[in-house]
């Protein structure tokens, strides 16, 4: 579907049609704008101006669908795509792929692919990113197909049914098998890319439980209430327990058990950005983290 249909009810005659579609469909104001001045929005079947006083029965139409390009080249990489439909798309992003091109990795990203992708399904899409993960981060990413499901992912992000859960393999033993991180996290400079834990930053929370326990570690399942650059590796190192493999917040050493830091977003729960249904999403641990477990 590359349209929003809406039928107007009689209690809403009078009201203009911005006001309509914003505080009672919930569609920014920008998106707004933008479709108006597309001409993407019709009643009756006619252009209208967005000062158009709606009437009982108007058929107020949205078409979602824009000429849009991107700076990027598209490229025949392989996804893992776990959902998609006309409005959202779901992958799960191996570990040492980047999501987005930079000076640095032009070329091999997440947004390569995904372009690639969609021009081969001849759909008129540019890559939308309503999540990301770290280069050596793997897991689940949502990608907004057009400007309406992008608008309603980012607005519901600060919802508490958008829900995104972590694995992680950690050094030591904690103490509270289960419990809630609630710390501050700043970055201490312009050009720093390492972030610490410090009552200037912004409040951050972290919910954890342990799912298995070793000698030397713990597997755990990680909910993100805030999501701080580097919430998690940042938290977990601070109370003692750092990541396996976490390079910037880890111990030396750990590259002979694995390469990166063992951290996988496993599990998403949202609602869907035109039907409201709660969607569902989860992958498996990477073979990676596997063997590390086995390891442990």
């Amino acid at each position: 579907m590359s349209k929003i249909d809406i039928k107007v009810e009689e209690k809403y005659e009078g009201t203009k049609i911005r006001e309509y579609l914003k505080y009672d469909h919930n569609l920014s104001s920008r998106f707004i704008k933008n479709a108006s001045c597309d001409g993407r929005i019709k009643v009756n079947s006619k252009v209208v101006k967005m000062n158009y006083i709606l009437r009982s029965g108007d058929m107020i139409e949205i078409e979602l669908n824009k000429d849009e390009e991107q700076d990027i080249e598209p490229q025949n990489i392989p996804l893992d795509i776990i959902y998609e439909d006309s409005d959202i798309l779901v992958v799960n992003k191996p570990p040492y792929m980047v999501v987005h091109p930079t000076k640095s990795h032009l070329n091999g990203t997440l947004a390569n692919g995904l372009l690639y992708h969609f021009k081969s399904n001849g759909e008129n899409c540019i890559v939308r990113l309503v999540s990301r993960l770290d280069m050596n981060t793997s897991g689940l990413i949502i990608i907004a197909k057009n400007q309406f499901s992008h608008m309603a992912l980012s607005r519901d992000m600060q919802k508490e049914d958008f829900k995104k859960y972590y694995l992680a393999v950690t050094h030591g033993v904690l103490k509270d098998k289960n419990g809630t991180i609630d710390l501050p996290i700043y970055r201490p400079g312009e050009g720093s890319i390492k972030r610490i834990v410090d009552d200037r930053g912004q409040r951050s929370i972290t919910h954890y439980k342990t799912l298995k326990s070793f000698k030397a570690g713990e597997l755990l399942e990680l909910e993100l209430e805030t999501g701080r650059t580097h919430q998690i590796r940042v938290h977990l190192s601070h109370i003692g327990h750092p990541i396996y493999g976490d390079s910037l917040y880890g111990v030396e050493g750990d590259e002979k058990l694995i390469e990166r830091q063992a951290l996988h977003a496993y599990k998403l729960e949202f609602p869907h950005p035109r039907t409201g249904e709660n969607m569902v999403m989860q992958c498996e641990l990477p073979e990676d983290i596997k063997s590390l477990i086995e390891k442990l």
